[in-house]
């Protein structure tokens, strides 16, 4: 199958301001980093040589001119991102406590990451590509669920595989009744999920991941589920497998915002290389531990986008184990 792209992504691309130490007088100094889910995915997949595209809105202002130079630099084909004359590009803001873990809050009431309508999306992009990617920020309001819905079915209809990362954010829904709704539609369209623990519980009600991914494939036929838990490493499941990897814990860490992200483009790299079909536990082993790998260079470093790592750093750090 010989198509334009590896991967296309459809969803939020905003900034993330995030804390950068105090100034002079003692206020806290915020940092401007190109943020959201997606484009972090995708920066990390040019980083390991795959072409990709991206599908999504940002304001016409400052910022927004800012995410689309930076993902263009990043190498990710920007033809389909929209720029909303009306409405500001989103912000969120980043508070990191002392263990690397953090909490947002979001202006985005409306941000233009929501205004993008199904007409905006362009299939041609989407029959192009291998993979389809997207998460649940594309899914809180109304039309951007609309025009998410859309490039979903495009994809299935032209025989991409459909990558899912619910990536959940409490703040931004009305209700957490209509996130779990969103999750389990994403669930329902997905051929790989990429799952943490804490939306694991969330979805589940239950700590024992294992009893969550049997839950979950009652209702639903995922090929390949990968479980993200955070300082205990990883897990994948595959058909009547269930392989786990360690994790590279670092005494530098300074932030996790990207890991996920990171260890997603990692997953859906493999996949390309190795297509979903007859993965061994050998496979599946080998796939984690550069997932896990490459997630933990990113938790030594300030924002994400910009700053992915490359497939030699990930390799290094996987040898000096």
């Amino acid at each position: 199958m010989d198509r334009k792209y590896d991967v296309v992504a459809l969803g939020e691309l905003l900034i993330d301001f995030t804390e950068n130490g105090l100034s002079g007088q003692g206020n806290p100094l915020l940092e401007a980093n190109p943020g959201g889910a997606p484009c972090n995915v995708l920066a990390m997949l040019n980083r390991l040589g795959k072409k990709t595209a991206f599908i999504g809105k940002v304001g016409n202002d400052q910022f927004g001119k800012m995410l689309k130079e930076v993902v263009e630099e990043s190498g990710t084909d920007v033809s389909g991102l929209a720029m909303d004359e009306q409405v500001h590009t989103t912000l969120a803001f980043v508070h990191t406590f002392p263990d690397g873990d953090r909490e947002f809050s979001f202006y985005r009431n409306p941000g233009a990451d929501m205004m993008l309508t199904k007409e905006e999306v362009d299939p041609e992009i989407i029959k192009n590509a291998r993979i389809f990617h997207f998460g649940t920020l594309s899914s809180t309001h109304a039309g951007v669920r609309e025009a998410t819905r859309y490039a979903i079915d495009v994809a299935k209809e032209n025989g991409l595989l459909v990558s899912f990362d619910p990536n959940l954010r409490e703040p931004l829904w009305e209700s957490l009744d209509q996130a779990k709704e969103e999750i389990l539609y994403g669930m329902s369209k997905c051929d790989i999920l990429k799952i943490s623990d804490n939306e694991m519980e969330f979805m589940t009600g239950t700590s024992d991941y294992t009893k969550g991914v049997e839950m979950l494939r009652e209702q639903f036929d995922i090929p390949l589920i990968c479980v993200t838990l955070g300082k205990e490493g990883s897990r994948a499941y595959y058909r009547d497998m269930i392989v786990e990897a360690a994790p590279f814990v670092r005494e530098d860490t300074i932030e996790t915002t990207g890991a996920g992200d990171t260890f997603e483009a990692c997953t859906l790299n493999y996949i390309l290389e190795h297509g979903l079909e007859g993965l061994t536990e050998e496979n599946l082993k080998e796939m984690l531990t550069f997932a896990n790998a490459g997630a933990s260079i990113i938790t030594t470093r300030k924002g994400a986008l910009k700053v992915m790592p490359e497939k030699a750093e990930i390799e290094k750090v996987i040898r000096e184990r």
